[in-house]
């Protein structure tokens, strides 16, 4: 009976056993499935991932105004400048505040050596302990002050003004790098024809000579010509990549050169009167602002250095304690007859100072800083000066670059289409034996020097419309 019990035991542990191994052999199995499964299924899964990032991130299309906005976040210069003018602002905040009372609150505690008695042993001190704790309303008054304050206004509007110019200066900058890429683009298209066009001349020049219409002089020439126009494509490719990329430094904070931008050459604007513009930039030009501002800056530098001349008023108030004892309330130690009915006395009191500084001698400084003033003064005069001749000297200068700019478009646009026509009847010409090759290639030079002209012809237009913008203000 032992021995059946025994074997029957055995028999159910091996039975568990193998119950055990199969349950962990299916476990594992399971688990090979899934992860094969999810290895497919993440492997199928990115390439649609990526056709959906790839259809999502579409390149954005940049206007000018797009270009324009995104660059006055970027601009290191521009914020600069602004950064300046905000620095300008606080410091006449900052000087309006000292002609103002000011208030301050003091505390202090002073000990000295003791001597037997209540005095101690310095003079100064009213005893061996000394607490002060007092409101202190503070007021000077001075010339200088006053024409510092003067100044701070002024030098803000010179920081504001530049801050104008370098946001005028960065207008033309994207301007200029806004419509290089534009242009760039179009001579690339230029030279994709161009490109093409060779290659379809040599063709016909390798045609005709199995036809023993045209020598093989002609095809040496015609193949050299399509190796020059393929050389000038990938200079022009070069060209409208490095556009691209000036662009995107301007526009980005984080470096991106996918982006497309709208091409409004072909759209010129009218071109207002030269007394229009003359008016406009008298009254809104940033350069002549910065300079009057800049004089009246160096007219209160002189008026600050005077000063130093003129004496200086300071009146203080103090409220407080001033005692032996930390407390609004001291007794009298020793007692006395006057305190006879008062075991003690206040701390609390008040005093109150003014001070007159009269100046006497110091050497000469006043009078070095005043001369140092006047030359500073002198300087802004001049610059004044010269910037009314710069912006009159500007205005006719840009001016008359925009009106010759805009009388040449339409003879450049008609001597593109001229061009292109040429081309077209001396291949024709050609294939009918009447042109030589040296005319066809001629044809073919000029009908890509003429577009690339009129494309450099709407720049040049453009660009001197935003000189003139910048100069008035009216971008």
């Amino acid at each position: 009976m032992v021995i059946m019990a025994t074997t029957e035991g055995v028999l159910h542990l091996r039975t568990f056993q193998f119950f055990v191994l199969c349950a962990l052999l299916i476990a594992i199995a399971l688990a090979a499935t899934a992860q094969t499964t999810m290895v497919l299924s993440n492997t199928t899964a990115m390439p649609q991932g990526n056709a959906a990032s790839s259809q999502t991130a579409a390149p954005p299309t940049i206007t000018l105004q797009d270009a324009l906005r995104l660059a006055k976040n970027n601009n290191p210069q521009l914020q600069a400048a602004i950064t300046e003018a905000g620095v300008a602002h606080q410091d006449k905040v900052q000087a309006r505040a000292a002609l103002l009372p000011s208030v301050n609150y003091n505390t202090q505690y002073l000990y000295t050596q003791g001597n037997g008695t209540p005095a101690g042993r310095y003079v100064a001190n009213n005893g061996v302990h000394e607490y002060l704790a007092q409101g202190n309303a503070h007021e000077a008054v001075s010339a200088a002050n006053f024409a510092d304050f003067r100044r701070t206004q002024a030098a803000e509007a010179v920081a504001k003004a530049r801050a104008e110019v370098a946001a005028r200066g960065l207008v033309v900058a994207v301007v200029q790098s806004y419509y290089t890429l534009v242009v760039s683009q179009r001579k690339y298209a230029t030279a994709q024809r161009a490109a093409n066009e060779g290659e379809r001349f040599f063709k016909i020049t390798q045609q005709l000579e199995q036809g023993g219409e045209v020598a093989h002089s002609d095809v040496v020439k015609a193949e050299i010509q399509y190796q020059q126009v393929k050389r000038d494509l990938q200079e022009s490719q070069l060209g409208m990549q490095k556009a691209r990329l000036d662009l995107a430094v301007l526009l980005f904070p984080n470096f991106n050169e996918n982006f497309s931008v709208v091409d409004d050459l072909r759209l010129p604007e009218p071109l207002p009167g030269f007394q229009e513009i003359a008016t406009l930039a008298s009254r809104k030009n940033p350069d002549l602002h910065a300079a009057m501002a800049a004089l009246q800056v160096a007219n209160n530098e002189v008026t600050v250095a005077r000063a130093g001349y003129l004496p200086a008023l300071s009146l203080d108030y103090f409220y407080g304690i001033d005692a032996n004892q930390f407390a609004t309330r001291s007794p009298t130690i020793p007692p006395s007859a006057e305190f006879a009915g008062s075991p003690s006395f206040n701390n609390l009191g008040y005093a109150a100072t003014a001070s007159l500084t009269l100046p006497v001698w110091n050497w000469g400084a006043t009078h070095s800083k005043v001369k140092q003033a006047d030359l500073r003064r002198r300087q802004a005069r001049v610059e004044l000066s010269f910037a009314q001749r710069q912006l009159l000297s500007n205005i006719r200068s840009f001016y008359g670059e925009a009106q010759t700019a805009r009388s040449e478009l339409e003879s450049l646009a008609r001597s593109a289409e001229l061009a292109a026509e040429s081309l077209h009847l001396t291949t024709l010409r050609y294939r009918a034996g009447e042109a030589t090759v040296l005319e066809v290639v001629d044809a073919q030079n000029t009908s890509t020097t003429t577009q690339n002209a009129y494309d450099d012809g709407e720049m040049r237009f453009r660009l001197a419309i935003a000189h003139l913008q910048t100069l008035t203000g009216t971008f």
